[in-house]
């Protein structure tokens, strides 16, 4: 396998690090990641947790709303917001380089990007550490590692817990808690959604925090190291580096999950067009473009002009004969966050945008042809999230 430029050449079977072909290429269930089967396992979750004790009305009832991405309850006057997640198996990485410096971010994006979506400033984080044994040069770094997210998030870290836990987990585990708030009113929730609004993409910095069971599996099969140099050209200034010298795997892979609330939250409280033009927000994390579908029980979605692909999905892809609607469904592909606007401010608010975050672009709309999400490429269609 030649790599040359920004692209990959590489003959028709992929060989694993042992040498052996393999007839057919990886995908997320192979690596040991279904999906389908996770769905179906947060439903029978969901269904069997009941209602809340709470009734309508009081503090702390719970807020209908699509999506998911963040959890609604009634404070008064406002909103609360809560979204809980992890770093997941990309941790593994981190720990057999012993780099700690972007996860404490990693872990922030994932819970404070989960908030945007429904409209939330997020205002306050907790997190939660498993390990198998303490050491205090690790927590140190990952303690940094939080203090420089909360500054990219706004955040206050108002506590957490650290729990070793020998013979139960064998190596780090990070997690934690996001609370935002909102006024009652101004929550997205999709429901203004119509055909014709147009689709604003934000740049990814990179993988960020999803689809690292294959990213691992990849690595295995191509019999590379976390130590080697990056063979692909790459934009420098959007990796945030811990060595001296070329760009590593590591390096790249380890990027740290950007974190969206500088500019979301100043498009929404004041950007150039009213809160009210924002119809939906969607991050785009595990299930790739087909997180647009949580937004909308009927509505689809088109993506006419996607943002560049990062070098890093095509060596993915290329090297593990990966198809492209695997990807898709797998990896945000370059672009991290998409915004729904009416179309009557979408050139101005994109362009708003693009003075804050370079690369952001007009990427598709909302379209009435069935509840799925199209491409430009026409074999990457999502009918069900």
């Amino acid at each position: 396998m030649v790599f040359e430029s920004d692209r990959i050449y590489a003959n028709a079977d992929v060989f694993n690090a042992r040498g052996d072909i393999m007839s057919e290429g990886l995908d997320y269930a192979s690596s040991g990641v279904d999906i389908d089967l996770e769905g179906d396992a947060v439903s029978s979750l969901i269904g069997a947790l009941g209602r809340s004790v709470r009734l309508p009305g009081m503090k702390g009832a719970p807020v209908d709303l699509p999506g998911g991405f963040g959890g609604l309850v009634e404070f008064g006057d406002n909103f609360l917001a809560l979204a809980t997640d992890g770093v997941g198996s990309k941790l593994s990485i981190a720990t057999k380089l012993r780099q700690w410096s972007g996860v404490g971010i990693d872990c922030m994006a994932m819970n404070v990007n989960d908030l945007l979506c429904v409209g939330a400033e997020p205002i306050a984080f907790v997190d939660y550490i498993a390990v198998p044994k303490p050491d205090p040069e690790t927590h140190a770094a990952i303690g940094e590692s939080l203090a420089e997210a909360c500054k990219r998030a706004r955040v206050t870290l108002a506590g957490g817990e650290t729990a070793s836990l020998p013979g139960i987990v064998t190596e780090l585990d990070l997690s934690g808690t996001a609370l935002g708030w909102l006024p009652k009113g101004s929550e997205i929730t999709g429901i203004n959604l119509k055909e014709g609004d147009v689709l604003i993409g934000l740049p990814s910095s990179g993988v960020h925090s999803n689809g690292y069971s294959l990213v691992r599996k990849v690595m295995e099969v191509s019999g590379s190291s976390w130590d080697d140099s990056w063979p692909l050209e790459i934009d420098e200034g959007r990796i945030e580096r811990f060595n001296d010298g070329p760009i590593t795997f590591g390096e790249v892979f380890l990027n740290p999950t950007r974190i969206y609330v500088d500019p979301v939250i100043d498009l929404i409280q004041d950007g150039p067009c009213s809160s009210e033009n924002i119809h939906g927000i969607c991050h785009i994390t595990g299930g790739g473009l087909s997180n647009l579908l949580r937004l909308h029980d009927s509505l689809g979605w088109h993506i006419h002009s996607p943002l560049p692909i990062h070098s890093e999905f095509k060596w993915i892809e290329e090297t593990g004969k990966i198809e492209r609607r695997e990807m898709f469904r797998t990896f945000n592909m370059g672009c991290g966050m998409i915004i729904a606007v009416e179309a009557q401010v979408s050139s101005e608010v994109c362009s708003w945008l693009q003075e804050r975050l370079e690369g952001t672009a007009i990427i598709g709309e909302v379209v009435d042809n069935g509840h799925k999400v199209t491409h430009i490429e026409s074999d990457v269609v999502f009918e069900h999230y």
